[in-house]
């Protein structure tokens, strides 16, 4: 099984917001394209519009990996979930560095830990290194070992799901004119990156981001209602 860019960016988004933000999964469509288009942790930062995102719900539905779920229980819109763990049998932790791969594509066992924190609880890095050994030890590998970079002391890791040579840079925002006061980011596994922020305000960033999407959800839900019984 390969996903294209837009797939593993959707699937990947959908997994990390159950496991850091479960109050507000699954999600709507407008808050999986905020998910999908957050400028902290993602690499490269793409710029994904409702169609594209749609789309790629679509594929990853015929390869039984998302759903859509039906309004109920006062929910007055379609949102969708991920369905990893009854599709590919993962657990919280699995399916967490799984989600960060996809996310932020290949990355040392260090850069994971600090990055699924949010999401599953590590006692060290070998509790990691261990669960990425499952991860590529099955039938159809989810993690791949990379090896050293030249110079560097650690062995990154991937999603061998994904082709960083196919990836899609087309909606990312690489082509950002210049003085609009935003930094366009490196390509995926770059040879030389732009350097990327430090990962302690990550968290801070990215809990900005999930009070936008949590906004742009109820901002959903109050249109629906307004189309449902008038303004």
């Amino acid at each position: 099984m390969q996903l294209r860019a837009q797939e593993a960016r959707v699937l990947g988004a959908l997994a990390e917001k159950q496991l850091s933000t479960p109050q507000q999964y699954p999600l709507t469509a407008t808050a999986l394209v905020a998910a999908c288009n957050q400028t902290t942790n993602r690499d490269p930062v793409v710029s994904y519009d409702e169609t594209m995102v749609l789309t790629a719900i679509d594929d990853l539905k015929k390869k039984r990996l998302a759903r859509s779920v039906l309004p109920s229980h006062g929910r007055s819109v379609t949102r969708y979930r991920h369905v990893l763990d009854e599709t590919l049998a993962l657990d919280q932790r699995q399916c967490a560095l799984l989600a960060v791969l996809l996310l932020r594509g290949p990355q040392t066992i260090g850069e994971l830990r600090i990055r699924t924190d949010r999401m599953a609880e590590f006692e060290g890095l070998e509790e990691v290194e261990s669960e990425l050994s499952f991860l590529a030890s099955r039938e159809e590998a989810l993690a791949s070992n990379l090896g050293r970079r030249p110079g560097q002391k650690e062995e990154r890791w991937s999603c061998p799901l994904v082709d960083p040579g196919n990836a899609d840079h087309s909606a990312t925002m690489n082509d950002v004119p210049e003085g609009d006061g935003r930094t366009a980011p490196h390509a995926f596994d770059a040879g030389h990156p732009t350097p990327r922020p430090d990962d302690s305000t990550d968290g801070i960033r990215a809990e900005l981001d999930d009070l936008r999407s949590e906004f742009n959800d109820l901002r959903d839900e109050l249109r629906t209602l307004r189309e449902r019984f008038g303004d």
